[in-house]
């Protein structure tokens, strides 16, 4: 047995004892009450799941395992020389929930190389696809084909015991995660560039690498996938990619079946697609303002029409934060350091002094701030990756990361199928009436 996974095995077995003893001693006590806006708008904020990778403050952020993006950004191991956190790092992280060292982080991007190699079927249902298909429809697609690979789907069909299913999934986890850069530049090359593929660098760290396979040779760029690769990879378990991949999780369907059901979700234009809206609306502004440098005064005019036409400002407000996205700041201070002169990343600023208080004045806004997709898009443009339908798929390699080491601890702890009871609006509206007379 691995390093990494003795030490999941030994994690998990002390806190699944642990949550099976809570379940039973205090099963009855309630946490939270759902009101009627809750039922009807989404289900939001209403506390009802087990998600061990991360955690969603309103005020603070994101925390995987205890940690913000600024100690990531601090404590995790990066390549000799570099700034950006290993996103090699974080899966550890968020399986053990202990800062790896760069003896571990090393051994598992040598780990994640040895098991790499995509099958020769996946390339074969990709190529049999038009060029024209959304690379996030090419993307799902390729996920699905490597299914006929998983381990837990194999055992299970020969009868696997229940103790067992985090340790199959652990290695579907681990081949999924060390495969799914390459499947992404596949598409990508394929797409954009007339096929002409990349060979890996095995030299290179998991997130270099696929720089360097999608076409990117520059270490800024290289930096650049390191951090975004880590920031994106997960937030909580209610947000739709990984509630998704957590629900059809929980039939016992393998990782394969479910992050393609996640990254199905990713690819909707209230979840991965935004970053894609926000380069698409900066674009469309400084087009219409005949400028690449607009002043504050035409971007505030321009959001204003924006929001009068009864559109709204992408990239800005979260269901959840109340604050700046700490994944923006991260990025803006990585702007800062490399490209703090680019046209486009200078709009993104101004338009980040602008928004918040136009928002903030209609008086119908919780949270007028930007969130990731806010500024991710402009980085990716400026260093050339000009291609917006590519951007969720992006979004998709990192978030991999987050919904199967999320896998691994739901199989671990036993978290049974998912059924939520629903409710008839004539039921809602009948028991609404009988209790509010």
């Amino acid at each position: 047995m691995d390093s990494l996974k003795l030490k999941f095995k030994e994690k998990a077995t002390l806190v699944a004892a642990e949550v099976k003893k809570l379940n039973k001693d205090f099963g009855e006590v309630k946490v939270d009450d759902v009101k009627v806006n809750q039922i009807i708008g989404g289900m939001r904020d209403i506390k009802s799941m087990i998600w061990e990778t991360s955690e969603l403050d309103a005020i603070e952020g994101i925390r995987f395992r205890g940690y913000n993006i600024p100690d990531l950004h601090k404590l995790l191991p990066k390549v000799s020389g570099g700034t950006e956190p290993l996103p090699e790092g974080l899966f550890w992280l968020m399986l053990t929930g202990e800062i790896p060292t760069q003896d571990e982080v090393n051994w598992l991007c040598d780990e994640w190389e040895r098991r790499s190699e995509l099958p020769n079927q996946v390339l074969k249902t990709i190529d049999s696809l038009s060029i024209d298909t959304h690379p996030m429809t090419q993307f799902s697609i390729g996920i699905m084909a490597m299914q006929s690979d998983s381990i837990f789907a194999k055992k299970y069909h020969d009868g696997l015991n229940k103790a067992d299913y985090w340790d199959a999934t652990y290695e579907d986890a681990m081949n999924v995660c060390a495969r799914i850069p390459k499947l992404a530049a596949y598409i990508y090359r394929r797409t954009y560039h007339n096929g002409n593929q990349i060979p890996p660098d095995n030299s290179l760290d998991w997130a270099g690498n696929f720089a360097h396979q999608l076409g990117f040779e520059g270490e800024d760029f290289k930096e650049l996938m390191r951090l975004y690769l880590t920031i994106h990879a997960d937030h909580e378990g209610g947000n739709a990619s990984a509630h998704t991949t957590h629900l059809v999780g929980s039939t016992l369907s393998d990782a394969y079946l479910s992050l393609a059901a996640g990254m199905n979700a990713l690819a909707g234009p209230l979840h991965g697609l935004a970053n894609q809206e926000v380069v698409g609306w900066i674009t469309e502004m400084t087009d219409t303002l005949g400028t690449l440098t607009p002043t504050k005064d035409q971007i505030a005019n321009y959001v204003k029409e924006t929001l009068a036409a009864g559109k709204v400002v992408p990239g800005y407000g979260h269901a959840v934060l109340r604050r700046p996205d700490p994944r923006f700041m991260a990025q803006k201070e990585f702007a800062e350091k490399f490209i703090k002169n680019a046209p486009m990343v200078q709009i993104v600023w101004d338009v980040f002094e602008v928004v918040p208080p136009i928002l903030e004045s209609l008086g119908k806004v919780k949270n007028p701030w930007p969130n990731v997709d806010a500024h991710s898009g402009a980085l990716l443009v400026h260093y050339g990756l000009k291609e917006f339908n590519f951007y969720t798929v992006l979004f998709g390699v990192s978030r991999t990361l987050g919904v199967l080491a999320a896998q691994c601890w739901s199989r671990a702890l036993g978290l049974p199928l998912e059924r939520p009871k629903s409710l008839s609006s004539n039921w809602l509206m009948k028991f609404v009436e009988e209790n509010n007379k």
